[in-house]
């Protein structure tokens, strides 16, 4: 089934705050309720995939559109970025990820 397919039938489909695993590990689709002001809509959520093969956060980041993710990729290179998480890895040296396992369903991308 084409990807646009596969998403429409999930939006209509899908439960709400149902979540699909994808292709690429770390990114799933999570189904978001309609409100008064918007019908139900998708989004991308990220969270990489830990040593253990499990999400390295309980929450990843959500993402609607392609502006948020142009935002977010350009934070995420932002050099000051890495001169911070290595003063806070200097700080907290012994900060481990914890995860929990997950259901498996994957979407092709």
């Amino acid at each position: 089934m084409e990807l646009t397919q596969t998403l429409k039938t999930f939006i209509e489909e899908g439960k709400d705050w149902e979540r699909k695993n994808t292709s690429v590990k770390g990114v799933s689709i999570i189904r978001l309720p309609p409100t008064k002001n918007r019908a139900a809509s998708l989004a991308i959520d990220i969270n990489p995939i830990g040593d253990h093969g499990l999400p390295m956060k309980k929450k990843g980041i959500m993402i609607m559109n392609a502006t948020e993710l142009a935002a977010f990729r350009e934070t995420f290179t932002n050099e000051k970025v890495d001169s911070l998480i290595k003063a806070l890895e200097e700080v907290f040296p012994d900060r481990k990820a914890t995860s929990k396992p997950s259901k498996i369903d994957v979407v092709q991308i």
